[in-house]
């Protein structure tokens, strides 16, 4: 298994990206969904849990999805693998600031492939020490959504460039060199994710192929979030919540659909050229 830490410092403060983090899972989600592939919500529920977090009760919003990903993996997997491994299962208990995911491929992997990603999100700029109790030695990778490099060039669209955005809803940006530094407000989603992939022969490989994908995905998600500022700034949580469930509705007619949309996955064939 291997276990990595992802910080991605945002332009914005803790109880404002609450709202942008929903806003933006639900419009990417229908950027990347279409042609039977993508996301699709099984279940949105209110929760109440003391074992989420030890020591703590913890409230928040269940859900559970399943991705159809078969198109946005490598290349050389879409070769090596039958259809069904490329089905992930997501539940994922949202007691923001904190938040934890955990992915399964019960159709092919089964017992023998679990991620899990924790959250937690802070008013700072990734200073803290280890906010998340990972392992004393494990390996820390900074995303910075305003550095193109990490989305690949293929990926690029001037509109979605985060260091040079400037919402009209509110004053923030551009985001020079020095803004995780210098920007105020600032704050910090810090992800622990850990990977287990059993498969004689091919395990670390996989590991580390996956690993390398949740810069640019972490990137993608949470640069959203910033750039789709003026669309969902002014919106309630309550407004935040119907668009979540129009969206539901809005994937289950883009699935049966026969166009494929959004991104594919960033190895050496597609992004990065």
């Amino acid at each position: 298994m291997i276990i990595k830490e992802y910080r991605i410092p945002l332009p914005l403060t803790v109880d404002e990206f609450e709202r942008g983090l929903l806003y933006a899972v639900s419009a990417c989600s229908r950027n990347e969904t279409g042609g039977g592939e993508g996301a699709e919500f099984l279940v949105q529920e209110e929760f109440t849990s003391d074992t989420l977090r030890p020591g703590q009760t913890v409230t928040g919003t269940y859900t559970k999805k399943i991705y159809r990903l078969r198109s946005k993996a490598p290349w050389v997997l879409q070769k090596l693998l039958p259809p069904e491994a490329f089905e992930i299962h997501e539940e994922s208990w949202n007691a923001y600031p904190y938040c934890k995911t955990v992915l399964t491929n019960p159709g092919y992997m089964k017992e023998n492939f679990h991620q899990t990603i924790e959250t937690l999100h802070l008013p700072d700029n990734g200073n803290s020490e280890n906010p998340l109790d990972g392992p004393e030695k494990r390996e820390i990778i900074w995303v910075d959504i305003a550095d193109n490099e990490v989305f690949g060039a293929k990926n690029y669209k001037k509109e979605k460039d985060a260091s040079l955005f400037e919402p009209e809803c509110v004053e923030r940006g551009p985001l020079d060199e020095d803004w995780i530094e210098e920007h105020d407000p600032i704050m910090c989603a810090y992800k622990l994710v850990s990977c287990h992939f059993k498969w004689t022969g091919l395990q670390r490989m996989m590991e580390k192929t996956i690993h390398k994908q949740y810069p640019r995905v972490f990137g993608l998600m949470h640069r959203d979030a910033y750039v789709l500022l003026d669309e969902w700034y002014n919106m309630s949580m309550e407004s935040i919540r119907e668009y979540e469930e129009e969206t539901a509705h809005v994937l289950r007619k883009q699935l049966a659909e026969k166009e494929k949309r959004g991104t594919t996955c960033n190895d050496d064939e597609n992004n990065n050229k």
